[in-house]
């Protein structure tokens, strides 16, 4: 729990400090492009949270080994690969000018460089014939990349709320921090609760009003660590299933694939083409902001995130409970699915169920 606390700590000082010292940087790391057609929020502020998520993270772990405490140390390799995938988002934050490709390019790479310094390799997956390929090293890591660049793209792909990636993101490495708990690994449960305070204490200058966004910087570190953290477990323990992976990041990796799918086959355009059709803005737009006050709209913002947070821990709430067993994995992991199709072409038809419906 101490390393908890101290990388809370560091990481809402270090965001603190951007927040209050914006007119120093704003010019480079707002978002002031508030017209586009993904775009939900009505201010411009700094998109460099991510800055205090990778510190925050690296003082924690820095100040533990300064108070003596022994263990393993291959938390400052994980760091240092994943400063590929940070640094490509934080120039896009700051330059707006570095495309997707590089950026997934970058993550990528970063993936690659965990796959030699930490023998972070998929080589099963729980999936009958999928094992068989994985057993070829140059199949498992061409997996494990692939892998690796879809949960760093679906961490920022749901990033467009207040509040929704990092809660998200949170539920999900309390999930990787319980079963590495129960599997006896320390390190694992190390990293995973020095994110977790990293990312509350962003989380309060971004929720329920945002001072700050994570930024592309801060989506793709905590999309690359979170599925690093998923490899390693597994990895490190054949009794955690890797159907555990699917089911607790399945609904921003479905929402990916979905949103693939949406682009390409229902509507007929480039998968990479920007829209309003995410499930996030669905929800904003027609059970959140058709009853809410027009000029509420940051508050509106915020009302539409816990949603989303309630069907985040639909999945991971399970996926916790069966991390061991896989034909139960495999039936939340369809019955999930079959809910977020249900859910979002109900929304999108304007027949939205009335639970989600704000009163």
């Amino acid at each position: 729990m101490l390393i908890f606390l101290i990388a809370f700590s560091a990481s809402f000082l270090i965001v603190m400090s951007i927040v209050r010292w914006e007119n120093l940087h704003g010019a480079f790391s707002m978002d002031h492009d508030l017209q586009g057609v993904q775009k939900i929020h009505s201010v411009a502020v700094p998109r460099i949270g991510g800055v205090g998520l990778f510190f925050g993270f690296a003082i924690a772990f820095a100040v533990k080994e300064l108070i003596g405490a022994e263990g393993e140390r291959e938390h400052w390799s994980l760091l240092i690969c994943s400063a590929l995938a940070f640094l490509s988002g934080v120039a896009e934050d700051l330059t707006k000018e570095i495309s997707p490709a590089l950026r997934l390019t970058c993550a990528a790479a970063a993936a690659g460089l965990a796959c030699w310094a930490l023998q972070a390799v998929v080589t099963r997956a729980g999936v009958p014939g999928l094992d068989i390929v994985l057993l070829v090293p140059i199949a498992a890591v061409v997996f494990t990349i692939l892998g690796v660049a879809g949960v760093v793209h679906s961490i920022n792909l749901i990033d467009g709320l207040n509040g929704l990636a990092s809660m998200v993101a949170i539920l999900i490495l309390t999930s990787i921090a319980v079963v590495a708990h129960s599997v006896g690994d320390s390190l694992i449960v190390s990293m995973a609760l020095a994110l977790i305070g990293a990312m509350c204490g962003f989380l309060i200058w971004n929720y329920p009003v945002a001072r700050i966004f994570l930024g592309d910087g801060g989506a793709y570190f905590t999309g690359f660590f979170t599925a690093e953290l998923l490899i390693l477990l597994i990895a490190r323990h054949h009794e955690v299933s890797p159907l555990y992976a699917l089911l607790v990041t399945v609904y921003p990796v479905f929402e990916t694939l979905f949103s693939i799918y949406r682009r390409k086959v229902l509507r007929g355009v480039p998968v990479g083409a920007p829209d309003r059709g995410h499930l996030h803005a669905l929800l904003f737009r027609r059970a959140v902001a058709e009853r809410a006050d027009a000029s509420a709209w940051s508050n509106r913002n915020s009302r539409t995130s816990p949603r989303l947070w309630i069907l985040t821990f639909a999945a991971v709430a399970p996926a916790t409970l069966f991390w061991d067993q896989p034909l139960a994995l495999v039936f939340f992991t369809v019955l999930f699915c079959i809910t977020y199709v249900w859910l979002y072409f109900s929304i999108a038809r304007f027949k939205t169920p009335w639970w989600l419906k704000s009163r």
